[in-house]
């Protein structure tokens, strides 16, 4: 055996050649980037932006194999690529004058569009499996048409198109309008509108505004994967009654509605056999016999249509319309979903904000501009800012109140700034809807900590993020700031509004129409984010189908009890619902009986009903005349059997007289029936506020058979101390912990 001898020299040279071996041996991981470049920076030699695209790329120190390592060129939700890189490539397109910004893709797991998990909907148990996903029920809306091409009325995996059915789908010769098992029946009722709009020539079901298919798809939408705005929550989209049938009733082609077009489409929809009616429009308050709603609904109820409206978009209290007994009045809440960026400062520190810019950019490194030293320049007040000052640069404004925040962001638009922080705790109505540049909303108190850092550094930076969902928002539900809350304006002894629902930032069908522009792009997308007691109704609306096609016999006053009796009020945190922009905690006048619980309103364990002489002895209290009377009833005789207008309503009531000598005690009387367990005993338990007494007799009701009705009285008192309005309930629980909860408010007239 021989061995070499090497000098030191000869060591230190094979040494290095091994380094440089293994760093060779070891290269750079290739992912996937999304690269968003300015377009307006394309050359004019190239045709395309693809093929500069694909030229950025070959034109690297260490080029790519644009064939295959290039993935896509986008030219309208964004202006950009995607390719396969190495971080040193990434690291040189980040030199380039056109580069704005890149991200690595990221991977995540399919999520549900979010309201019918929110509402407890599952496919393992529940509602869902026990009425077949409301396979057979008919869902009639009236509203501003359809999109019949939309995924979400697609007819796969649906039933039979149910015999009773007597409707029909118009099409038109210059519009075809296909139906099929889901979209059954689509008819016009717009003469109206057109005589005061005769620029607005529409002979067609279909949806040129986008309200209906949106409240039409949340209702009974069949399933439909990898919807979302923009990339905002992505997921898969389904209504609450995904086989359910679904038959539009057009009745606008503008903002606007007439009542004979919308009456002459409640008859129709009578006529054709629908069995829920859902209405996310109205006409304001009016008395009963002069609310083209309110009579057409009643006719509804007693052929046993279970109509839904939307409680409207007031936010003030004593706005509620649509409030008639016989109607389901639906108030907004809103989802545990926020739709956020985030921003990462200099130093390290990450803070989440809301944000819907419609792209999914990375904004990093980049310099942040405070105009210190100018009021005016910090809180961004209109043409404030100079354009040499901020260009390039991630403009901070300082918080100014939630009222300057549109200001704010026009002031951002007004300057093309690169992107844009403002500082509020609380955002206006639709203050950060169709964002045309990378915009992020933080709280005031992220606002100061990124004020610190600007004034505390010289070099100030900050990278961004957006286009990113957060489920398990907290606090949530709360009652959404727009919904119209009670009492009721036409007649406060009834409650109203009846629930809540999701109305908040719903995702659901549109008509593919242009959405925003970017630059010199329109973006474009078939799924769409609403707010609105529009929204909220087709909630209950799919819900009641559910309901319909578990319980077929029961009147719609039996399926609207059951939704109240079991709906909650407390939210995500344990704690009592609030408002979305107040501070007081909320109340029944704003939320009714509370947030829907579509599981728990499957096994109600009571309901509270009503037939039509109920509601004809409710009229007949309320001291109208005859002819008020045959407006409402649309008939000439009636009978009244008493004259009060306590209905049997599963809620209560108490209005008293602020004269000192008037009555401070006010009784009930009220009539359950056991739609439970036949051998079911329930024991009153009340809650009772300061200055409030609620006796209930008797405390138990003992029930031997299913369909046994029971009947007993509440009386409420109060003293001298009792506020101008003050709450409390009724609860009454079974042997099982099933809880029928009734929620009871005392006003002064």
């Amino acid at each position: 055996m021989r061995f070499c001898r090497c000098s030191p020299t000869a060591l230190s040279w094979l040494l290095l050649l091994l380094l440089v071996g293994n760093a060779v041996s070891e290269p750079e991981e290739y992912k996937t980037y999304i690269i968003h470049m300015d377009h307006s920076q394309k050359p004019l030699s190239f045709l395309t932006h693809e093929s500069w695209h694909r030229s950025t790329l070959r034109s690297l120190s260490k080029p790519v194999d644009d064939h295959e390592l290039f993935l896509y060129s986008y030219n309208h939700a964004m202006h950009g690529f995607s390719a396969r890189l190495t971080p040193s490539q990434v690291s040189e397109i980040r030199k380039s004058p056109a580069h704005l910004a890149i991200h690595e893709e990221s991977f995540g797991k399919l999520l549900t569009t979010h309201s019918p998990k929110f509402l407890g909907l599952r496919h393992s148990s529940g509602l869902w499996p026990a009425s077949s996903y409301g396979e057979g029920v008919i869902i009639g809306l009236i509203d501003s048409g359809v999109w019949p091409e939309s995924e979400s009325f697609n007819d796969r995996g649906m039933p039979p198109i149910p015999q009773r059915w007597k409707g029909k789908c118009e099409n038109s010769t210059t519009s075809p309008f296909p139906c099929n098992k889901k979209l059954i029946g689509a008819r016009t009722f717009i003469k109206a509108i057109q005589v005061n709009n005769s620029d607005q020539a529409d002979n067609s079901p279909r949806d040129f505004l986008g309200h209906g298919t949106h409240t039409s798809s949340t209702a009974v939408g069949n399933h439909v994967p990898g919807a979302s705005q923009f990339g905002y929550a992505k997921g898969i989209a389904r209504g609450m009654a995904p086989r359910a049938h679904l038959a539009m009733y057009k009745v606008s082609n503008t903002e606007d509605i007439a009542e004979s077009d919308v009456l002459a489409a409640m008859d129709q929809a009578i006529a054709d056999g629908v069995d829920i009616m859902s209405l996310s429009l109205g006409f304001g308050q009016t008395p009963y016999f002069r609310d083209v709603i309110a009579i057409a609904s009643l006719l509804a109820c007693e052929k046993g249509i279970v109509v839904v409206c939307a409680a409207g978009n007031q936010g003030a209290y004593n706005s509620t319309e649509n409030a008639a007994p016989w109607i389901t009045t639906v108030g907004a809440g809103t989802l545990d979903r926020s739709f956020i960026g985030t921003v990462t400062l200099g130093n390290g520190l990450t803070l989440e904000g809301k944000s819907t810019f419609p792209e999914s950019v990375l904004i990093t490194n980049a310099s942040l501009y405070y105009g210190k030293g100018d009021s005016r320049k910090t809180l961004c007040q209109i043409g404030s800012l100079n354009k040499n000052e901020t260009t390039g640069k991630v403009v901070f404004c300082d918080n100014a109140g939630i009222t300057i925040i549109s200001e704010q962001i026009s002031e951002l638009y007004r300057i093309g700034a690169n992107a844009g922080i403002v500082v509020a705790d609380r955002i206006p109505f639709g203050a950060l809807d169709d964002l045309t540049i990378p915009i992020l909303a933080l709280p005031i108190s992220s606002g100061t900590l990124i004020r610190e850092y600007i004034i505390g550094e010289s070099k100030a930076e900050v990278t961004m993020r957006f286009v990113l969902t957060s489920l398990g928002t907290k606090l949530a539900p709360e009652v959404a700031f727009f919904s119209s809350r009670g009492p009721n304006p036409i007649n406060p002894a009834i409650l109203k509004p009846d629930v809540i629902a999701p109305g908040v930032d719903v995702l659901a069908a549109v008509p593919p129409f242009p959405k925003i522009r970017i630059g010199d792009y329109v973006l474009v997308t078939d799924y769409a984010f609403k707010l609105g007691t529009s929204m909220a109704t087709p909630h209950v609306s799919g819900v009641a189908a559910l309901l319909k096609a578990v319980h077929p016999d029961w009147s719609p006053a039996a399926i609207r009890s059951a939704l109240m009796t079991t709906a909650y009020t407390i939210n995500n945190n344990g704690t009592s619902l609030t408002n979305q922009l107040y501070a007081p905690p909320a109340t029944p006048l704003d939320y009714g009986a509370g947030h829907i619980n579509p599981n728990k309103a499957l096994d109600p364990g009571l309901i509270y009903d009503m037939d039509t002489q109920d509601y004809i002895d409710f009229l007949c209290g309320l001291g109208y005349n005859d002819t008020e009377m045959r407006a409402v009833l649309r008939q000439s005789q009636w009978n009244c059997t008493q004259k009060e207008t306590d209905l049997n309503y599963p809620s209560f009531v108490a209005i008293f007289s602020e004269e000192a000598n008037s009555p401070k005690v006010k009784n009930f009387s009220r009539v359950v029936t056991n739609v439970g367990e036949d051998q079911s005993v329930y024991q009153a338990v009340v809650g009772n506020s300061t200055a409030l007494t609620v006796r209930v007799e008797p405390s138990t009701l003992t029930f031997t058979k299913k369909y046994q009705k029971l009947s007993f009285n509440v009386s409420i008192e109060i003293d001298r101390t009792a506020p101008p309005q003050t709450y409390g309930y009724l609860k009454w629980i079974d042997q099982r912990n099933r809880t029928v909860s009734s929620p009871i408010v005392v006003l002064f007239s």
